[in-house]
């Protein structure tokens, strides 16, 4: 225990006990008989305790001018303060200015080292919490979300500037394209970041129990409600509440859903007493819901008030240049994970997997990248290590061996090409800008691989 304890009293016999009881327990204590020494050693001379135990009443700066000038300078010193039984009001003030816990003369040791226990007790907690939340925050920055192409920076660019508002946003895109990184993404580079992220997936509650799992049920509202529960808008107070795939929310619960919106006010299942709520909401959907509204199976209110900001997601065919970081990073991810020496793929399984139409978007890249890592032997993914589902008549369309690397190269270079030039509509200038050469460079390209673009 090498925990160090500031102890700040003008009463020599109770400063000199509290050290000796203290110092007996294994703390480190230090001792000051005025306020301003205590505060001197502080700030002056930038020590650093894990707790002050200080008295209130004091000639000069008393106990509470103390605390409130070293939170000013450093607010992780917690303070127990000590109070006489007769000045409980002054204990009670302290408290409410930032105070941990107080003591009453005339003290009782062991009562003095449980409630510095439990102080110490309660920082590591705090620090432990303030850790994971730091862990938690840097696994969503925005430079973890990989990709160079234009289309996704433009997404980079959005995120950017709606993280900093409670803007309710949209996010569509085809599923595995990572819709939910880039709502975590937001909320953990919002002002929100200190409530909860709270996920619903939308397509996998039950219609009947729809309106309880958004707003809570109060005890006795329906058969097996034994007790009251709050729901996923409650859940995600001062917070965000995604809400997954919102297409599949039904009609008869999209009208009461705009009203928690639009009010942001929620009823639970079986009340009458409205409650406030501060949540921003976070939709996603692979399904175009303006064609959704035209078919009449969602709300056009709902879906206006759900698109302030609309996010949509390129998939991976939209940004082929990105497959070779995204493969990249998966690999060192797990790396970690799985203790294995793996470094990257073998360039024939890069070509592939640039080639290759992902049904299931980032998502089924990870997972062959995760499959093949554990089949793989070497340092490099080969072919034999990709699993079944990519075909043997995929692996058939590889580069022949007996290319010389110069054809292969020329041959690589020009499907690459003309898989970007497809994307951007055979529009020369947004090629080059993709594909990060000059339109000069492009054109000489263009000319060498025999590519001809119809004017």
């Amino acid at each position: 225990m090498n925990e160090k304890l500031l102890i700040v009293d003008d009463d020599q016999i109770l400063l000199e006990s509290l050290t000796i009881v203290l110092s007996n327990r294994g703390y480190q204590c230090t001792q000051c008989s005025t306020a301003e020494q205590a505060l001197d050693l502080i700030v002056t001379d930038g020590a650093d305790f894990d707790a002050v135990i200080s008295d209130i009443s004091m000639p000069g700066m008393n106990g509470l001018e103390l605390m409130e000038k070293v939170a000013e300078f450093n607010p992780r010193i917690p303070f127990i303060i000590i109070t006489a039984y007769a000045s409980m009001e002054t204990a009670i003030l302290a408290l409410r200015k930032g105070a941990f816990d107080y003591l009453i003369k005339p003290l009782n040791f062991e009562d003095v080292y449980l409630k510095i226990s439990k102080l110490l007790q309660h920082k590591e907690i705090a620090a432990e919490n303030q850790a994971l939340r730091q862990e938690l925050n840097s696994q969503y920055k925005f430079d973890n979300i990989v990709g160079k192409s234009a289309a996704i920076q433009q997404v980079f660019q959005i995120i950017r500037q709606v993280s900093q508002t409670s803007a309710n946003v949209l996010i569509t895109g085809n599923s595995g394209t990572g819709k939910e990184l880039v709502a975590r993404a937001i909320h953990f580079n919002s002002p929100r970041t200190k409530g909860r992220f709270v996920p619903l997936n939308c397509a996998s509650v039950s219609e009947t129990l729809f309106e309880s799992e958004l707003f809570g049920h109060k005890r006795g509202a329906f058969t097996g409600a034994i007790a009251d529960t709050e729901g996923f808008f409650k859940a995600a107070e001062k917070g965000t509440l995604f809400l997954d795939e919102i297409s599949e929310v039904p009609i008869n619960i999209q009208a009461k859903l705009l009203r928690a919106i639009e009010s942001k006010e929620i009823i639970p299942v079986g009340s009458n007493q409205p409650q406030k709520v501060d949540v921003r909401i976070i939709a996603a959907s692979n399904r175009d819901l303006a064609e959704e509204v035209k078919k009449g199976s969602f709300r056009e209110d709902l879906f206006y008030r759900l698109n302030i900001i609309h996010i949509k997601l390129p998939s991976l065919s939209e940004r082929p240049e990105d497959i070779p970081l995204l493969v990249n990073q998966f690999i060192q991810n797990f790396r970690g994970q799985m203790n294995r020496n793996v470094r990257g793929v073998d360039p024939e399984v890069m070509q592939l997997f640039m080639n290759r139409k992902w049904k299931g978007e980032i998502r089924e890249l990870q997972n062959v990248i995760e499959r093949a890592m554990i089949f793989c032997q070497g340092e490099m993914i080969t072919l034999d290590d990709l699993p079944p589902e990519i075909s043997t008549d995929e692996k058939s369309g590889m580069l022949s061996t007996e290319l010389s690397l110069k054809e292969a190269t020329e041959k690589f270079e020009r499907e690459f090409i003309l898989r970007v030039l497809k994307k951007n509509n055979f529009h020369r200038g947004k090629t080059a800008q993709d594909l990060h050469i000059g339109e000069a460079t492009l054109y000489r390209k263009l000319a060498s691989l025999g590519i001809r673009i119809e004017e």
